[in-house]
């Protein structure tokens, strides 16, 4: 009899063996998905990873119930690829899976591929909005290779020069310096030599405005795939790239690299510092930069990462000579880099300069940009109406009954909301504690901006881009296409705003708290906080004439606001990079951050002084721990943290033994079963 030993959508560690029966034998290939029994009475969709006539021993064997796939829709490479995930990311190949294939392909209720792939062969090239392809429309022809400035043609060239020693090349261009246009060139090469690129962007509302751009050129050579779209959708782009005909260019966010890519030539990686890259919640915590540089060095491929305000560990890399370094130090057309001006909030408050979120500035530049029928973009790191609430005579706050957090206020809907577990109740007319009707509300969210821009500047076109305005495909679609044609005056977001948009009469960009990003309890944080500022402040005066960017904080003499003002990043680098050499953290040292989790403090504390204890005694003081982290209560669940610092001179492989042997050991106590305790690796 055969066997199939299959891969489970389940977080278990070990595969599972079933029979097939007689008459299924010929019909599975490994890398096929089919239906099995699991559980008391259920079924699931499992991936067959071998084939073999050895019965296994010891416990009743079922048999597969049918076969889904006629041919294989994972191929080899990408299991290599999974098996690579699983084992840094220290999860389980099932948790990979769960993730990797879109959802309908996980269901139980499928149609024949062969009948998926024949229909992908005629909605792909569909227009987006007709009926389901995720191609783009047909764009006239694809338009011929593009002219370079002097500047970009010798990055170009730098970048295939760097490729023949280094598979890996890092290309540091300030804002608007026409990095897209050097990608399209090297994209132009790849594709005519008959291999596909991979285009990775760290958010979903990248995608609309740079698609378009790139549909002027490539037509429907391009597919686009990332979780706006439907599960149909995605599938339909899964079939297409196992096909004999897949597509040459693939636009996406970080699940991108988990499709099936039979002859990848290319991975670019477009503002590669994003922590939108970073998979935090479910499993597998992965980096999609370092995962798609590990996938094209797996299939030979070269890797592209670009940026104007690298990682410091990607630069850190480059500047070992482990990645190959390419500036880009001017931007295109010679347009100069914004003018930064800080305004001192402490100051302004102490002269009664400033009562709101705008100091007399920020409002005179407004005025002045709206005058010369110029766009403004307003920068305020907080979604919600008011961070807080409080009763100012008894002091009460609201906090959700879930959470360690304060509830947030959103006055369009009435409501207040906690931003990790989703909890909302409606806003108390008096304060539940001692009756009073006499509620504050404290600080200021993109809602509030936006309410008060409409108080002061009743004419101007207000619109907000943050999660409540953005949660369908449509909805920031529009956004950017009113932003685009002028339809919008002031655009008022949240770090959305920061990410790589391409507006041409922005000429003024406010960046109103900069003090919430510095006061971060996290190494990175002044990292970030330059990362996002400098790129905000890139959004202004990408044409012509110069931008002009007020940054507003309490902390005007801070290192780092000279040096976004003067846009240092190397004396930023220095600086920081100094402080985390004496202190041990990345890229001086490797972090793996283990988490438990339980609805039990009790639980939560003993757990993690156990598992500390034990890592203490495998790994000395590289372990740190445990600790409580900001935020220590989330969805009802106890959160505590061990930190282990690793040397990168360490055998990696036997330390992740030990980590996941640990972890099985501690869950197996009955005291613990019912916790979750998992791994961080490279936490972000």
């Amino acid at each position: 009899m055969r066997y199939a030993d299959v891969v489970l959508p389940v977080p278990l560690s070990e595969l599972f063996t079933y029979a097939l029966p007689a008459s299924l034998e010929h019909e599975v290939q490994a890398g096929c998905r089919v239906l099995v029994p699991f559980g008391a009475r259920g079924t699931t969709t499992a991936l067959v990873l071998r084939l073999h006539n050895q019965a296994p021993e010891g416990f009743t064997i079922k048999e597969v119930l049918s076969v889904i796939d006629t041919s294989p829709v994972i191929l080899p490479q990408q299991l290599t690829f999974w098996r690579w995930i699983s084992s840094y990311y220290l999860c389980t190949l099932g948790e990979v899976y769960k993730a990797a294939l879109p959802g309908k392909m996980k269901k139980e209720k499928h149609e024949k591929a062969g009948t998926t792939r024949k229909r992908t062969q005629g909605t792909l090239a569909a227009a987006d909005g007709q009926g389901g392809g995720l191609a783009l429309a047909e764009a006239m022809a694809p338009s011929s290779t593009l002219d370079l400035s002097p500047a970009q043609l010798a990055a170009y060239q730098s970048i295939l020069a760097s490729w023949q020693s280094h598979p890996v090349c890092l290309l540091h261009g300030v804002t608007s310096s026409g990095k897209t246009e050097i990608y399209i060139r090297l994209i132009q090469d790849t594709i005519a030599r008959g291999q596909q690129v991979l285009y990775l962007l760290p958010e979903i509302v990248l995608t609309s405005q740079l698609t378009d751009r790139l549909q002027r050129v490539f037509g429907t050579q391009l597919g686009v795939y990332h979780s706006k779209y439907s599960d149909r959708q995605r599938e339909e782009v899964w079939q297409r790239q196992l096909s004999a005909e897949p597509f040459p260019l693939i636009v996406g966010v970080r699940s991108s690299i988990f499709l099936p890519f039979q002859r990848l030539g290319l991975v670019i990686i477009d503002e590669e510092h994003e922590t939108s890259f970073k998979q935090q919640e479910p499993a597998p915590r992965y980096h999609a930069r370092d995962a798609a540089i590990m996938l094209a060095k797996q299939m030979g491929a070269c890797t592209l990462l670009g940026t104007a305000t690298p990682s410091f560990e990607s630069y850190y890399n480059a500047r070992l000579g482990k990645y190959g370094l390419v500036a880009l130090t001017e931007r295109f057309g010679q347009v100069q880099l914004p003018q930064v001006e800080v305004v001192d909030v402490a100051e302004a408050r102490r002269k009664k300069l400033m009562s709101g979120p705008f100091s007399a500035r920020l409002l005179e530049a407004m005025r002045q940009a709206l005058d010369a029928h110029q766009q403004i973009i307003l920068f305020q790191n907080r979604r919600g109406y008011a961070p807080t609430i409080e009763c100012p005579v008894c002091g009460w706050t609201p906090r959700c009954p879930h959470c360690d957090v304060a509830l947030t206020l959103h006055k369009r809907s009435q409501r207040m909301t906690c931003h990790y577990c989703g909890f909302t109740t409606v806003i108390p007319a008096l304060c539940p504690a001692c009756e009073s009707p006499a509620l504050s509300q404290h600080g200021f969210g993109t809602e509030r901006i936006e309410d008060e821009i409409a108080t002061l500047f009743p004419q101007a076109r207000v619109a907000r881009m943050d999660l409540d305005t953005t949660r369908t495909r449509s909805a920031y679609e529009a956004l950017i296409a009113d932003f685009q044609t002028h339809r919008t005056d002031i655009l008022v977001g949240t770090q959305m705003v920061t990410k790589g948009l391409d507006f041409e009469h922005v000429s003024l960009v406010g960046i109103l708290s900069a003090d919430t990003m510095l006061n971060q309890p996290d190494f990175r944080a002044y990292e970030r906080a330059y990362q996002l500022m400098a790129q905000v402040a890139g959004r202004a005066g990408r044409r012509s004439e110069r931008g002009l960017v007020i940054l507003q904080t309490r902390n005007a003499d801070l290192p780092i606001i000279h040096q976004v003002i003067h846009n240092d990043y190397e004396q930023l680098y220095a600086m920081q990079m100094e402080e985390r050499r004496q202190f041990a953290y990345p890229p001086f040292v490797r972090m793996v951050m283990l988490y438990v989790k339980h609805r039990y403090v009790s639980v939560a504390d003993a757990l993690s002084r156990d598992a500390a204890q034990r890592l203490g005694g495998l790994f000395g003081t590289r372990v740190l721990g445990p600790d409580e982290p900001a935020i220590g209560r989330i969805s009802s669940l106890y959160i505590r943290r061990v930190i282990v610092k690793l040397e990168p001179a360490l055998p990696i492989g036997r330390v992740k033994q030990l980590l996941m042997q640990t972890r099985d050991e501690l869950l197996s106590q009955p005291t613990y079963s019912s916790a979750q305790l998992y791994f961080d690796v490279d936490p972000f």
